[in-house]
């Protein structure tokens, strides 16, 4: 098959971690061709068919990539890819969820209507903003407002007490903030997330069982990877995130999480998001990620369970 890989610059990739990477080596194994773009080389003209400019072919060299070159593989060749004429297109792109990403979702939306299949794909990547759609599960999530209110805030933190606040569009672990019985800074949190009520908040009761970590559970064609990546927050942080420097210590599923995993993953898989990952603190379901989620090297290296197999099987699977 002819894979297209929509992703950041492959000179940034982190062999020994990066989970797109990850796939692409099982592919290149499987004897799949791999070819390669950035969001902005997608292009479409006017009586044209949604185009990768400079789309490169590559082959993988064994050697590790530490983020600031390409020694991990040789470009074959480069060439304009009509999105329709590959076997599959697979949208990589990190996360922030901007302007930009939106944009490429809806190039890739018209290239599916071309013929292209699109993983994930590009309408329930817009349907499914990942702190948001939680809020569509109520029975696994801890009390949770959205608001761009002040007031509101205010009087939800009276009411709970010891309270989480996020920005919606944050990644990493970016932007949270903690806030205690005694409600220290929250004049200036909520003033520094909402921007004078410009800007939408999410805030949530703090759950205390993320001292044992906020646990990545992938759920792969509808079906759990029978482990997570339990991120432990390291010395006086709250935040599990790896970009934070959290410990990713991997674990098999509760029957929480897998309670969990197992009612969310046929909903969300029928709705064409071949991978999901979901981040569960305790028993709550705090996260659904579906831009780009990570942690299949981790998994795998600590575990043995082949998670990059399992994802290009269901990949497979899903274009006979």
């Amino acid at each position: 098959m002819k894979l297209l890989f929509v992703a950041d610059p492959l000179e940034s990739f982190k062999t020994y971690k990066d989970t797109t990477f990850s796939m692409m080596r099982e592919a290149a194994r499987r004897g799949h061709v791999l070819w390669a773009c950035h969001p902005a080389d997608l292009v479409w003209q006017t009586g044209g068919k949604v185009t990768a400019r400079g789309a490169r072919r590559v082959s993988l060299t064994g050697r590790e990539g530490d983020g600031h070159g390409g020694d991990w593989f040789t470009v074959e060749e480069s060439a304009d890819l009509v999105l329709a004429t590959v076997d599959a297109v697979l949208m990589r792109k990190d996360p922030p969820f901007d302007s930009e990403f939106f944009y490429a979702t809806h190039l890739l939306g018209q290239a599916e209507r071309e013929g292209a299949k699109v993983f994930n794909k590009p309408a329930a990547l817009r349907d499914h903003p990942e702190k948001l759609a939680i809020m569509e599960f109520p029975q696994f999530t801890s009390p949770t407002l959205v608001t761009r209110s002040d007031a509101a805030i205010r009087a939800f933190h009276a009411e709970h007490r010891d309270i989480i606040l996020k920005p919606l569009d944050g990644m990493g672990g970016m932007g949270i903030f903690r806030v205690g019985p005694d409600g220290l800074n929250l004049g200036s949190i909520i003033e520094t997330l909402n921007k004078g009520g410009a800007e939408t908040v999410m805030v949530q009761r703090y759950v205390p069982e993320i001292k044992d970590g906020d646990k990545r559970v992938l759920v792969i064609g509808g079906k759990p990877v029978p482990f997570c990546l339990a991120r432990i927050p390291q010395g006086s942080e709250i935040r599990g995130n790896l970009a934070a420097g959290g410990k990713g210590v991997a674990r098999p599923l509760t029957e929480r999480d897998l309670e969990i995993a197992e009612t969310l993953g046929p909903i969300l898989a029928a709705r064409g998001l071949l991978l999901v990952g979901l981040d569960v603190i305790g028993d709550v379901l705090t996260e659904v990620n579906v831009t780009s989620p990570t942690c299949f090297q981790e998994i795998t290296d600590q575990t043995g369970f082949d998670v990059p197999k399992m994802f290009i099987d269901a990949l497979e699977e899903a274009l006979r």
